[in-house]
């Protein structure tokens, strides 16, 4: 209905579903298949998406009898192959060995009379984080194109990550400071259903005062939230010289931050606010308690 331009296929039995219900609408449903080429993305296993371990995609030995029987069917039309193998890839080496198979693939169709129009090479290039040292994206492009050499395809990508990572903050108030013997919590009014990496993925991310004090006491600190478990801090074992009332800004929150962020424990989701240049926009409201019930009804 509103002309999609490919469906990237993630198993035998949503191809069958796709093209019934293309059959269904009297249309032609342009698909690519989704190939899971079994190489190690050496990232994150909860965000590790190209091994036979993980859910994604067709098993890349089985993809020609898939694009044959996609070849078969009357309301589906080839265009691509489509692979993405994780997120946050730093070493660009797994991406380069995924497109090794995946033109070998492209080859073995051109044998079967299957010709492949495009290739999405999905997203993953990592961002720093802490001292990560990110890949050059001209020098990512540069080894494809070497890798290609003669073949004539379109080449798809889905950049996530490495535009929007590094581009936003989380801006947090440390609402109290929790001396103890052991351990310091710094209580903060942020909280893991606004940020849930650190908690979910152990992830570094950097805490700054946003106005640093010249003067008082450096402490170590967990930065903790108001959530009623455990796993609701942002940051741990961070040494900042801050009060209460202090702002600080958790950094690299431009991606995964308010697409993962949840009402847990009724908590409304933060405001968002565009920075350009010297002007600011608020592009999202932060949510009230009525937004949090607008869609529960009362039993009779």
């Amino acid at each position: 209905k509103v002309g999609i331009q490919c469906f990237n296929v993630e198993s035998e039995a949503e191809l069958e579903r796709l093209n019934s219900v293309a059959a269904a609408m009297n249309v032609v449903a342009p698909i690519s298949v989704r190939v899971n080429p079994d190489v190690d993305a050496k990232t994150h296993p909860y965000i590790s998406t190209g091994l036979r371990d993980n859910k994604f995609g067709i098993d890349i030995e089985r993809a020609p009898q898939v694009y044959r029987r996609a070849a078969s069917l009357a309301n589906i039309e080839i265009k691509g192959i489509d692979c993405h193998i994780g997120s946050q890839l730093i070493d660009t080496s797994p991406f380069l060995d995924a497109l090794e198979r995946v033109l070998s693939l492209v080859d073995v169709l051109a044998d079967m009379d299957i010709t492949i129009s495009h290739l999405d090479l999905g997203g993953g290039l990592g961002v720093r984080y802490r001292d990560e040292t990110a890949p050059v994206t001209g020098d990512y492009i540069r080894a494809i194109r070497e890798k290609l050499g003669d073949r004539k395809v379109t080449l798809m990508f889905e950049p996530g990550r490495s535009i929007t990572a590094n581009a936003g903050v989380l801006l947090t108030r440390v609402e109290y400071l929790k001396l103890n013997d052991h351990k310091n919590f710094a209580i903060i009014d942020a909280a893991m259903n606004d940020m849930i990496r650190p908690s979910l993925y152990s992830a570094w991310m950097d805490l700054i005062a946003v106005q640093p004090r010249q003067d008082g006491v450096l402490r170590s600190y967990d930065f903790v939230g108001p959530v009623c478990e455990t796993g609701d801090f942002l940051a741990k074992d961070r040494e900042l010289c801050i009060e209460e009332g202090d702002l600080l800004a958790l950094a690299s929150s431009g991606a995964y931050g308010f697409t993962m962020s949840s009402n847990y424990n009724s908590r409304g989701r933060a405001a968002e606010v565009m920075v350009d240049g010297d002007k600011y926009h608020l592009i999202r409201t932060r949510e009230t308690v009525t937004d949090l019930m607008r869609g529960e009804t009362v039993l009779p």
